[in-house]
């Protein structure tokens, strides 16, 4: 520590006492008239504590009264001494610090002289790794003179002044007041600089940026969108990092991907072309990231692929790491939403990599990515699904329900796959034959009220089938296991009011199309149920007093929501269940309160349940 204090005072020590050579004391003698006596004073306060207390604090006390006087000199040397001093302390001693101890610092960043300039900014970046110290700086107007060091056309004054920015820009309560100061329009002409550790560190100040709505607008207004693509081929892979992570982040809003499909035609091939070469992990994954949230544009689902995309992708999917496995999955699961991919990612040799990631209970964002995929291809209409049957994704399916480890989040999703897969005339055999149905109602009884809602779902689609098989599975299953299906369905339907509507419908919807099917002895099962019929008068009791929880707008609405879904009610019957929910939430969302809609939501069930109570009054006189 006593090699630091020789350059912290910026004067030799011996120059303050002990013996003397004569050109020491021509050295010293040169010095004395440019020192006031507080300098002098200063000066020797700071040898004075370093020989008596080693473990002296810069950031109070003595040391920092004196640090202070030195700063605010007019001399440059005492300017340098002080700015070097906080520079070597903050390096080795970085805590919260107070206002007095910041103000000289942030004087000495306003001096006249590029080199006390320099030390002053190196010190604040070191202290700026402190969260306090953060927005102290920013508090105290340090911003100002940071911006006026990045303008100046020294690099060692760029390199630090973008750096602390960076730091700054790093804390949510500073990036407002960063973006606001004019900071962007510099800090993007940076990101440009020839000078690696200068483009670096404003490239890196950009993605600080970038973590709010707001502030991307301001960063795509400041022209940044077209250099950080430009960075995509750096030479730096911090700098091509940032560049990726910040064009990702920009490519979450809709406007942001509009700007980028606009102004970046070239964008798509400049990341394909990106992940055929050797590029650390972690910045392949950010390619791949990037190229999902650009995916949620319908447009770029079908340029990616266009671009070669697949072709990149698959490797990742294959490869040992899993954070590439699982960001490739992610994009497959958006560039899937466009049924003209579903030909070209099977053709590929995706969907047998897909399938086998399935039964993954270590990682449960992967597993969901996978499944998400496989149904969102297994959605598309009009494409044979015998590669879906051939891959064994029935197999690996039931392995992840079957599996205790599974995770809730899951079981949602693989709960809404097969409620996917029963709609399509080639899969839904499968689930019937292969012993599904046992598991779906296991699934009503996950206490996740989304997947009891998908288990649902696809048994009610089941069995619209209509066939002998199907129908002796639901008889086998009405009360076991764990009370079977009428369990579920009771359960369901006497959750309390403020439970999810749509489950409660879907319950509603899987009695009456069981009700409504040819097989006597399950009709019989079901109308003669005096607790399942119970279940449901208590719905249909709702409509009673709707009226008098709406305002006249909405009563006048629920009621023609009512008339409306009376006429609907043979589409109910044959299956059409999410079209009807999706016409009377329309119907009564128009111009309601929050109250008024979820109670007109309720008053669409309630007419659901008075219309099942009249198919289960038609069966019991059938009955007699």
């Amino acid at each position: 520590m006593g090699s630091s204090l020789s350059s912290i005072c910026g004067i030799d020590c011996c120059k303050f006492g002990g013996n003397h050579n004569d050109d020491d004391c021509r050295e010293a003698q040169e010095y004395q008239p440019l020192l006031g006596d507080r300098e002098r004073h200063a000066v020797s306060a700071l040898v004075k504590l370093f020989e008596t207390d080693t473990r002296v604090s810069f950031y109070e006390g003595e040391a920092l009264k004196a640090l202070t006087v030195l700063a605010h000199s007019d001399v440059h040397h005492l300017q340098l001494s002080a700015a070097t001093a906080f520079n070597e302390i903050s390096e080795y001693d970085v805590r919260p610090i107070s206002p007095e101890a910041l103000e000289p610092m942030l004087y000495l960043l306003q001096s006249a002289y590029i080199d006390v300039q320099h030390g002053a900014s190196a010190a604040l970046g070191n202290l700026a790794s402190v969260v306090e110290n953060k927005r102290l700086i920013v508090k105290m107007g340090g911003l100002e003179p940071l911006i006026r060091q990045m303008l100046s056309p020294n690099t060692s004054a760029q390199i630090n002044s973008v750096g602390c920015i960076t730091n700054l820009a790093a804390d949510e309560e500073n990036k407002l007041a960063i973006a606001k100061s004019g900071a962007l329009v510099p800090l993007t002409r940076l990101a440009r600089s020839k000078d690696q550790r200068v483009q670096r560190n404003a490239t890196g100040a950009l993605l600080n940026m970038t973590h709010r709505p707001e502030l991307r607008l301001m960063l795509i207004e400041a022209g940044s969108v077209a250099v950080l693509v430009d960075l995509i081929a750096s030479v730096d892979e911090e700098t091509q990092y940032y560049a990726i992570t910040a064009l990702s982040n920009i490519a979450v809003d809709v406007g942001g991907r509009n700007v980028l499909w606009d102004s970046q035609p070239e964008l798509i091939d400049m990341l394909v072309k990106a992940l055929h070469r050797p590029l650390k992990i972690k910045i392949q994954s950010q390619i791949v990231l990037t190229l999902r949230n650009l995916a949620c544009d319908s447009r770029y689902q079908v340029q990616i692929v266009d671009c070669g995309g697949l072709d990149a992708l698959l490797p990742l999917l294959q490869s040992s790491y899993t954070i590439l496995i699982t960001s490739t999955c992610a994009c497959l699961r958006n560039l899937s939403i466009d049924s003209r991919n579903e030909t070209p990612i099977i053709c590929s040799g995706f969907l047998p990599e897909l399938v086998d990631l399935i039964p993954q209970a270590d990682e449960p964002d992967l597993q969901c990515h996978a499944i998400s995929t496989v149904r969102n291809m297994a959605a598309n209409s009009g494409q044979d699904k015998q590669a879906f049957i051939d891959s064994g994704l029935f197999d690996r399916v039931k392995i992840a329900l079957t599996d205790s480890r599974t995770h809730p989040k899951v079981l949602c999703e693989l709960a809404a796959a097969l409620s996917v897969f029963a709609l399509n005339d080639q899969l839904w055999q499968p689930i019937v034959e292969l012993g599904f149905c046992k598991l779906l109602v296991q699934l009503t009884r996950c206490r996740d009220l989304e997947a009891e809602y998908n288990a649902c779902l696809t048994l009610g689609t089941l069995a619209s089938k209509g066939t002998a098989e199907v129908y002796d599975e639901l008889v086998r299953l009405w009360r076991a296991p764990n009370g079977g299906i009428r369990g579920c369905l009771i359960k369901i339907m006497t959750l309390p009011e403020y439970a999810n509507t749509n489950v409660r419908s879907i319950a509603v919807w899987l009695t009456k199309t069981l009700l409504g099917c040819a097989r006597a002895d399950l009709v019989e099962r079901i109308a003669c149920d005096a607790q399942l019929v119970a279940a449901i008068e208590e719905i249909a009791k709702c409509r009673a007093v709707l009226s008098s929880s709406c305002s006249v707008a909405s009563s006048t609405r629920f009621s023609s929501v009512i008339d409306d879904a009376k006429g609907k009610q043979a589409d109910v019957a044959d299956g059409h269940i999410t079209a009807f929910i999706a016409n009377g939430e329309h119907a009564m969302a128009s111009g309601s309160s929050g109250a008024d809609h979820e109670a007109l939501r309720a008053g669409a069930l309630a007419c659901q349940a008075m219309s099942l109570i009249d198919d289960f009054s038609s069966h019991q006189v059938a009955g007699k």
